[in-house]
């Protein structure tokens, strides 16, 4: 069967237990949605008709209307780009490199402070808004650029509006950007954040830019593209990948703002791929380890469904899926090495059930392919022909 249109629902960070290879990673037992569930009584009815809670043990549910299964990560690593890399077909055999433990090197600070002419100040493992309110005051007295890392291979500057303008907190970036492509360093995205307001009320603006390393292969996001189907991005996918393959770029701010954007695309009349990236989950509460605030989250999602699915046309194909994990009762901040769960309605489609375990996050992507009849990926194995 094959459809006009397919949606992709990133549910960033949902993992559904420690994925095979998990204590390459000091990550065995970790379970994001299975914790959740342990931790706090969970009410997704919505979700649980598509047979999302049946993925924790891949057991039998003949009463599902979709397609349900999971998929085990193989892309080494367990950051951002890594999951996304693999979802699209991207293989990338060498992980990208965090500094969550000690901070950047003092070389790469002294670069940094030769090209910006500004001291550096953070250089540590922080959440955003702590770090601003820590060390905005400094900022905004002696123009210092505040540096961190949050939870992944990525380097974030940040700087108050009135002290350092959007445009040239951009023009650091770039410049970061290209000194942290070396094999040393191998940061996977450089982010620049913009803040506003005063001492102990300091806040982020919208003024958001990641600057990512191109794809090193080309992802399904290409295949699709060169073959002039739309490929539409919501929230930071296009980010993710460089803008590679992208045809149409929105921004969301939060989980509520993307699942408004990919209800508002629905309405509308193209063919091809649309990802939806909801990040609230990964950023607000798995890395701050809010069981509480992830599982209501989760809730808030399933009270969408309804609105989504009732938008989906008869040739229309649904895909719920996850990147990675980040268990919120695990030590430390950081994400967990999880199998993701996979939920896939349409329409037309007359036997949802369970599905075999898919041996790569990659088959999702070739599947796509080959709903679009494209040049299949370098990774993946497509199971079109398993959903009737």
């Amino acid at each position: 069967m094959k459809f006009r249109r397919i949606f992709l629902v990133v549910m960033d960070s949902l993992g559904v237990g420690e994925a095979l290879d998990a204590n390459n990673y000091q990550d065995q037992g970790a379970n994001t949605l299975g914790h959740i569930k342990e931790n706090y009584d969970l009410f997704v009815p919505n979700l649980q008709k598509l047979g999302f809670l049946n993925t924790l043990n891949m057991d039998e549910n003949p009463n599902v209307d979709a397609y349900y299964t999971i998929a085990r990560p193989t892309n080494p690593g367990k950051d951002t780009l890594t999951g996304h890399y693999e979802l699209m077909g991207v293989r990338n055999l060498v992980p990208f490199k965090q500094f969550t433990e000690n901070g950047f090197p003092r070389e790469l600070l002294d670069q940094i402070e030769n090209i910006t002419q500004r001291r550096v100040i953070g250089n540590k493992n922080a959440n955003g808004l702590d770090i601003i309110n820590e060390l905005g005051e400094r900022q905004l007295e002696y123009g210092f650029l505040i540096l961190y890392t949050s939870n992944g291979s990525n380097l974030c500057i940040a700087a108050h509006e009135d002290v350092i303008p959007v445009a040239k907190l951009y023009e650091y970036a770039t410049k970061i950007r290209q000194i942290t492509l070396t094999e040393e360093l191998k940061v996977g995205r450089v982010i620049a954040r913009v803040f506003t307001g005063k001492p102990g009320n300091f806040k982020f603006t919208n003024e958001k830019c990641e600057f990512a390393v191109k794809p090193p292969t080309k992802s399904i996001f290409n295949l699709l593209s060169e073959k002039g189907f739309s490929v539409i991005s919501i929230g930071k996918i296009a980010d993710v990948f460089d803008g590679e393959g992208i045809t149409k770029k929105i921004k969301a701010k939060d989980n509520s703002e993307a699942i408004n954007k990919l209800t508002d695309i629905m309405g509308k009349n193209f063919t091809g791929l649309c990802v939806c990236n909801l990040n609230d989950f990964d950023q607000e509460y798995g890395h701050k380890r809010d069981l509480e605030g992830y599982a209501k989250a989760i809730e808030e999602f399933d009270v969408e469904i309804p609105m989504i699915i009732n938008k989906l046309d008869m040739d229309d194909l649904l895909i719920l899926t996850a990147d990675h994990g980040c268990d919120p009762t695990f030590p430390g901040n950081g994400h967990t090495r999880e199998n993701v769960p996979v939920l896939i309605f349409g329409r037309n489609l007359k036997e949802p059930k369970k599905l075999d375990i898919l041996d790569s996050m990659a088959d999702i992507g070739a599947t796509i392919t080959q709903n679009f009849d494209t040049m299949q990926p370098l990774i993946g194995k497509g199971f079109l022909d398993k959903l009737k």
